[in-house]
C-alpha cells in the first residue's frame, strides 16, 4: 500500500472514530451495546390491497404516475399500483427531500419494492420517504426477501446503517466483547440467557420468529433484552453499593447529643414535633453520633416540616463546636430559611451567617472572615457558599435543600469546604418525593428518611381545572375572596411577553390585575370589583425589592401576589389560601404540586385553580389529570415517573452520570429487585467482587466516579 493510500485509510478511520464518538462509542464494548432502536421487517411482502394505516411493512408495485408538486411545499409524488389485473389498489409515495437520481429511479413503469410506515394521506394511503429498491424487469419472486429482521440503530450525520452494522458485526467476533462477566452459577440461578447469546440475538434475530417473539422484541420483554437490562441494573447497583461501603470505611467526627441547644429549641417552638418528625430526627441524630460520615436524604411532602429537623441537626453540630453550611437553590428560599431560623434561634448562643451573591463587597468580606475563623457558626446561603473564596475549616455538616437542583460538582465543592482528613456529614432534603423504584435504582447509595405525615392544622387544598376562556370569572372569584380577607398567589411561567410563546406574562398580568382591582372596575355581569393591592415578584427584581415585596405580602399589605415560579419552594404565608396558575399545562407535575403546597397552611379553606389553554396535548392532559386527582406527593411523583421517565425527577443530582439506557425502574421493578439482591450476594465473595469490577467497567467506565458524592 502506498503512503498516499495509507494516509487516506488513516483519515477514513479517524473520521469514522469521530462519528462513532458522537454516539458515545469509544470502545468495542460500546459498539456491542449500541443496540437497535427497532427492527424493519423485510421478510414478507404485504399486498397493496391489505395495507392499513399504522402498519410498517414491505410492499411492492409499479410506478403509474409521478410529478413534482409545490403544494404545500416542493415534493416528489409517485403513485404505486399492484400491476395485476382486477386489482385497483394503490399507494402514494411522497418525498420532500429528493435527488435527481431518485426521480430517475422512480420512472413510469418501474417496479419497486418499498418499506415504510403506512398512513392516511390526501389521496388515500401513502408512505412518506419510504426506503425503496428498484426491481426493474425482474418479477418480484426473482428478488429474494430478507430471511431475518433488519436492525435499525441510533446514528448520526455521515454514519449509515450499513457502516454501523458492519462495525458491530466485526466486534461481535471478539472474545472480550462476548465475555460473560456474570458468574455462571448466578446466571443459572436467575434463569438468564448467556451474554453472547443475548447480544447476537438482538443484533441479528434469527429467521422464523413467531409473532409473539416479534412483539417481545419491540417491547423489550424478550429474554435477550431481559439479560441486557439485568446486567445494566446490576452494574448500577454494584457501583452504588460499593461506594456506600467505601464511605462507611471513612471517618467523620461523632457529634454527640449535649442538649444545650437542641433541647432548648424543642421547648421554645410554638408547635410539637409530629411522630414522623421525631422518627426522622432520631435517625439523623443517630447518624451524627457515629464516626461514619452521614449521607442521608430527608424527603417529605410540601409543608411536612423538614426545616425544623434540619435546624435540630445544625444545632447538634454547633453544640459540638463545629460549623454548619445550609445551602438552598434560590435567594428567596435561602432568605426564608435565614429569617425562620433567626426567629427560632433568637436569644440562643449561636452565630448565624448569611452569604449570597447579592451582598456588598464589605458585607461579603465580613461574612468570609466569620466563616474562616473556625468558630462554630450556622452559615445559610445560596450557591455562593461553595465558591472558592469561602473557607469553613471547622465544617462538620453540610445541609443541601432541594438537592435535585444542584449538580454533583456543586455538592462536592460544598462538602470539600471542610479541612483535614475527616469527612463532612451530609444531609440532603427534597420536597419532591422519590418513588420507591427510583430510590432503589438511583439513590441506593443514600440512607433515606421520610416524613410521611403532615403537621396538624394543614387544611386540604381543593384543585380546580378552569379553561382560560373563563379568566374573568376567576378574577371576580379572587376579588371576592380577597375582599373577605384572603390572599392569593397568581403564578405565570414568563416575566415579559414573548413573541414566540403566547403565555400570560407576569408583567402583563400584573398590569391587568392592577387595572381590575383599582376600585372602579366591574365584572362582565356589572358587579363591582373591590379595590385591592396587587404586588409583583420575579427573579429579575433586585434582591431588596424582592424582599420588600415578600415582606409586604407576609404582613397582608398585598392581597394578590403576581409571581413567577420563584415562590415554588419555601415560601410560607399562612393567610394565603388561593393559588392561581396560568397556563398550568406548561408546568411539570412536581412544579404544580410544589406551587399548590404554598397554600393550605392556615385555617382558611384553600384552593388551587389551574388555568389551561385548550386544546390540550396528550401529555399535558395526563399531567393535569394526575394533579387534579391526587394530593399525595409520592403518588404524584410515581405518576410523573410513569409519564416522563426519571430524567426530571432526578434533576441535576446525576449530572455526569448516565441515566439507564435500556432498563426502566418503574416497568422493570422486578428485575431491579433481583439485581439489588444479586449485587448484595456478589459483594460478599472475592469472585463476586472481581465480577463486580468487570460489570461496572463494561457499563459505567470512569463515570462510576460520579456516584461517590
Amino acid at each position: 500500500m502506498s503512503s498516499r493510500d495509507k494516509a487516506t485509510s488513516k483519515d477514513k478511520a479517524s473520521s469514522l472514530a469521530a462519528r462513532l464518538a458522537r454516539l458515545g462509542i469509544v470502545h468495542e464494548t460500546d459498539l456491542a451495546l449500541h443496540l437497535p432502536l427497532r427492527y424493519e421487517d423485510y421478510t414478507a411482502r404485504v399486498p397493496l390491497s391489505q395495507l392499513r394505516a399504522g402498519m410498517s411493512v414491505c410492499a411492492e408495485g409499479v410506478v403509474t404516475a409521478n410529478e413534482l408538486q409545490y403544494r404545500p411545499r416542493r415534493q416528489w409524488v409517485c403513485m404505486l399500483e399492484s400491476g395485476e389485473e382486477n386489482d385497483l389498489s394503490a399507494l402514494v409515495l411522497r418525498f420532500f427531500t429528493f435527488y435527481p437520481n431518485q426521480q430517475k429511479a422512480l420512472a413510469l413503469g418501474t417496479r419497486v419494492r418499498v418499506f415504510g410506515e403506512v398512513r392516511e394521506g390526501y389521496f388515500g394511503l401513502e408512505m412518506v420517504h419510504p426506503k425503496f429498491t428498484v426491481l426493474g424487469a425482474k418479477a418480484s419472486h426473482e428478488v429474494s426477501l430478507s430471511s431475518r429482521l433488519t436492525p435499525v440503530y441510533p446514528t448520526t450525520a455521515g454514519l449509515t446503517q450499513e457502516v454501523l452494522a458492519r462495525q458491530i458485526a466485526r466486534v461481535l467476533q471478539h472474545e472480550v466483547v462476548l465475555r460473560d462477566d456474570l458468574p455462571e452459577a448466578v446466571r443459572q440461578q436467575e434463569g438468564l440467557w448467556a451474554w453472547p447469546q443475548a447480544l447476537r440475538f438482538l443484533h441479528a434475530p434469527p429467521p422464523g420468529l413467531s409473532e409473539k417473539e416479534h412483539t417481545a422484541l419491540s417491547t423489550h420483554t424478550h429474554p435477550a433484552w431481559q439479560r441486557i437490562k439485568f446486567d445494566e441494573l446490576l452494574a448500577q447497583q454494584l457501583s452504588l453499593k460499593r461506594h456506600k461501603a467505601a464511605r462507611a470505611r471513612r471517618r467523620a467526627e461523632a457529634l454527640k447529643h449535649h442538649g444545650t441547644l437542641t433541647d432548648v429549641l424543642l421547648q421554645r417552638l410554638p408547635f410539637t414535633l409530629t411522630k414522623a418528625q421525631r422518627h426522622v430526627w432520631k435517625e439523623i441524630g443517630d447518624d451524627l453520633a457515629r464516626v461514619v460520615p452521614m449521607h442521608r436524604l430527608l424527603q417529605g411532602d410540601v409543608g411536612s416540616g423538614k426545616t425544623v429537623v434540619a435546624a435540630l441537626a445544625a444545632l447538634r453540630t454547633v453544640e459540638n463546636n463545629r460549623q454548619v453550611a445550609l445551602m438552598a437553590p434560590t435567594e428567596i428560599l435561602a432568605e426564608q430559611h435565614y429569617h425562620k431560623l433567626s426567629a427560632w434561634l433568637d436569644g440562643l448562643p449561636i452565630r448565624l451567617a448569611w452569604l449570597s451573591g447579592t451582598l456588598t463587597a464589605a458585607q461579603h468580606k465580613k461574612t468570609l472572615t466569620m466563616l474562616s475563623d473556625g468558630e462554630p457558626v450556622l452559615a445559610i446561603g445560596t450557591h455562593a457558599l461553595f465558591q472558592k473564596d469561602v473557607t469553613m475549616p471547622n465544617l462538620a455538616l453540610a445541609i443541601v435543600d432541594e438537592q435535585h437542583r444542584f449538580g454533583v460538582a456543586q455538592r462536592l465543592a460544598l462538602r470539600d469546604k471542610g479541612a483535614g482528613t475527616e469527612e463532612v456529614h451530609q444531609l440532603m432534603m427534597s420536597a419532591t418525593p422519590i418513588p420507591r423504584t427510583l430510590a432503589m435504582s438511583f439513590y441506593a447509595d443514600l440512607d433515606v428518611s421520610v416524613i410521611d405525615a403532615l403537621p396538624p392544622g394543614r387544611t386540604p387544598v381543593a384543585t380546580r381545572l378552569v379553561n382560560q376562556k373563563r379568566r374573568s370569572e376567576i378574577i371576580a372569584h379572587v376579588g371576592k375572596r380577597c375582599a373577605d380577607g384572603a390572599q392569593t398567589y397568581w403564578v405565570c411561567p414568563l416575566i415579559e411577553e414573548s413573541e414566540n410563546l403566547s403565555l400570560q406574562a407576569a408583567q402583563t398580568l400584573y398590569e391587568e390585575l392592577v387595572a381590575s382591582f383599582d376600585g372602579d372596575s366591574e365584572t362582565a355581569d356589572g358587579a363591582s370589583l373591590p379595590k385591592l393591592e396587587v404586588g409583583l415578584l420575579h427573579g429579575r427584581m433586585k434582591p431588596a425589592d424582592k424582599t420588600a415585596t415578600m415582606e409586604a405580602f407576609v404582613r397582608g399589605d398585598i392581597h394578590i401576589l403576581v409571581a413567577t415560579t420563584v415562590i415554588e419552594v419555601g415560601v410560607d404565608v399562612p393567610n394565603a389560601s388561593i393559588m392561581v396558575i396560568e397556563h398550568a399545562e406548561r408546568f411539570g407535575l412536581a412544579q404544580l404540586h410544589q406551587l399548590r403546597g404554598r397554600v393550605g397552611r392556615g385555617l382558611r379553606e384553600s384552593q388551587c385553580i389551574l388555568l389551561f389553554e385548550a386544546p390540550l396535548g396528550a401529555m399535558a392532559k395526563a399531567r393535569l389529570k394526575v394533579i387534579f386527582e391526587n394530593n399525595d406527593g409520592f403518588e404524584i411523583a410515581r405518576q410523573d415517573l410513569r409519564i416522563r421517565g426519571p430524567g426530571e425527577l432526578l434533576g441535576a443530582r446525576q449530572s455526569g452520570v448516565p441515566l439507564l439506557r435500556f432498563a426502566d425502574p418503574e416497568r422493570d421493578e422486578a428485575l431491579l429487585e433481583r439485581a439489588s439482591r444479586v449485587a448484595d450476594q456478589l459483594l460478599k465473595t472475592e469472585e463476586g467482587e472481581t465480577a463486580a469490577v468487570k460489570l461496572i467497567d463494561r457499563w459505567l467506565g470512569d463515570k462510576a466516579e460520579f456516584f461517590k458524592v
